[in-house]
Parts: C-alpha cells; structure tokens; sequence
C-alpha cells in the first residue's frame, strides 16, 4: 500500500521509516526534496500549501500523514491554514486518511492532566489556529467527506530534534559547560514525548478504522521537570554538574524585541510557568503501545 508523508522534519522522517520497514511504499514529501536517504523511502519536493499538488501527490494512497510545520514559528497564523486546508482538500479528493499531527496548544491553559475529549477552549493565537484546524476536519469527517484523525503529543524529545526542541536545543550549551537557559520554571512537572513514539501513534491510528474522527494522545512517559531532563541530559554529554538558569520575564521581553521566536514563546510562557501534564493511557490501551523506555529517549536525544 501507498503512504504520502507530507514534512521531513524529525517526526515525518521516523513515520516514513515505520512505513518502509513494514513493507509499504511511502513518499516523503518536503519543500525541498532534500533529506538523508532513508531505505525504502521516495523523497519529493512538493509544495504542500497547493491542494491540486498534493491531492496529485495522494492519489492512490491509503493514507496522508501530516507532519508539517510551518517555517516561521511566528507566523502561523498565516502559514498554517493553506497547509491545513490542503491536506484536508487532498484527502477528501483522494480518499486517503489524513492523519494530523498536533501538539496540546488547542486545549488552551489546563487546570488538570490533559486528557483526550476535553473541550478546545485555547484564547492565544497559535492555540485557536491548531484548535480551528482539527475543527474543520472533524467536521469534513463527521460530514462523511473524509477519515480523520488527529494526534497529539507534549514537548519533543529523541532523534533529531535537536534546535527544534525546547530542551535539546540547549544539549550543545551543556556539552561546553555553557550556562544552559531554558524558559519559564524549571521545576514544574511536564510531559515529554519521543518523536519515535509520535510516528509510532499516526500510524497506529491511520491503519485502524476504529480510532477515526477523534484526538488521540502519543504514549509519553511519567512526568519530569526541565531541570531533571537538562541534568540527564548533561550526563549523557559528560556533565554532571550542569549550570542551568530560565529567563526572566523581563529578560524574556526584551529580547523578544528583536528575536521573533522567543516574542512568541513570551506569548506561550504560561505553558512552562505551571504542570504541563497530558495523559496518554487511551493510546496505549487501544493501540498496545508503550512508550520509548526513558534511557532510550534521553541518550538520543543528548545524540541530536
């Protein structure tokens, strides 16, 4: 069977390396094409805002993985919906399942675990348009014009992520004995997610019929703070007395002045002033899935 993958990012790149070492044919769609060669796996350039291209690109597929992120991390209220409502077009067009990544912004500041069901109900910018965009195909599924499913994960750990993670950016920094600053407090419980885990999930979910026309959550381990995943983390680079720090908000203001991403970080604070906790047990149990053992998740990631 044909799978298109649409973003080569880390997340695209292990759903596509699943794919392929089950045997099934699998395009890895970027905007470039580029990317290491992965066996097994078709690399493509492909510009995934043009819904006639994508729906081209999705014909015959079973399914179409969105893994896409959008290349201005303060943009996207721009850049995400011709995204989205491309790959919603070419899924309903095609027939495949569109399966969508996503991240827990939508459910907006949580007095609780975050569980699957709970209502959207984020006020800032970048929640609503990840709330608005798993609306709209609901819908289109509960409407009969496509399968839909969406899945969720918290803070991305494991290989590859690297500058794009909210602590492995900082692994460089503690391999020089850096002062490691991160943002927010450093010692409220979150949930970490695995990419290897995430891939794991959207694939789970597009091959079983059942899971359709709801959010499911990736299978994430017990909760850590910042500060117990920079330590392990240091140790891993040989480090173990690491000196870490946070931001302070006025800090945080100022140099969101003149650098974009951390003013929108600045918007989303509140995430790392507070338990940013998500509960995955309803994937684990439909899916049989456990998470990434902890060891595993910490060594690659320090390897990123």
């Amino acid at each position: 069977m044909y799978h298109l993958v649409l973003g080569a990012g880390p997340v695209g790149r292990q759903t596509a390396q699943i794919l392929a070492g089950n045997g099934e044919r699998v395009v890895l769609a970027s905007r470039s094409g580029a990317g290491p060669t992965l066996a097994g796996v078709e690399r493509r350039a492909l510009d995934a805002g043009d819904a006639t291209v994508v729906t081209e690109a999705a014909t015959g597929a079973v399914a179409l993985y969105n893994c896409l992120n959008p290349v201005h991390y303060h943009r996207w209220d721009t850049e995400w919906p011709p995204l989205a409502n491309a790959a919603l077009a070419a899924a309903e067009r095609s027939g495949a399942v569109l399966v969508t990544t996503s991240n827990l912004y939508a459910y907006g500041r949580p007095s609780g675990p975050m569980v699957e069901g709970q209502p959207d109900a984020a006020t800032d910018v970048k929640g609503r348009v990840r709330a608005e965009m798993w609306a709209a195909a609901l819908a289109a599924h509960q409407a009969g014009r496509v399968r839909a499913v969406e899945v969720r994960a918290a803070d991305y750990l494991g290989p590859g992520v690297g500058g794009g993670g909210v602590v492995t950016r900082l692994v460089p920094t503690l391999a020089t004995g850096g002062k490691a600053t991160s943002i927010g407090d450093l010692d409220q419980p979150r949930t970490w997610t695995d990419v290897r885990d995430v891939a794991r999930t959207l694939v789970a979910a597009a091959t079983n019929p059942d899971a359709h026309g709801r959010v499911w959550h990736v299978p994430s381990n017990d909760v850590r703070t910042q500060r117990q995943v920079l330590t392990e983390l240091a140790a891993q680079v040989g480090n173990n007395a690491p000196s870490l720090g946070a931001y302070s908000p006025t800090t945080m203001a100022i140099l969101g002045l003149f650098i974009p991403v951390l003013r929108e970080m600045r918007a989303i604070e509140w995430q790392f002033n507070a338990p940013w906790i998500m509960d995955s047990t309803a994937a684990q149990r439909a899916f049989g899935l456990a998470p990434t053992p902890w060891k595993d998740v910490v060594r690659e990631s320090a390897l990123a």
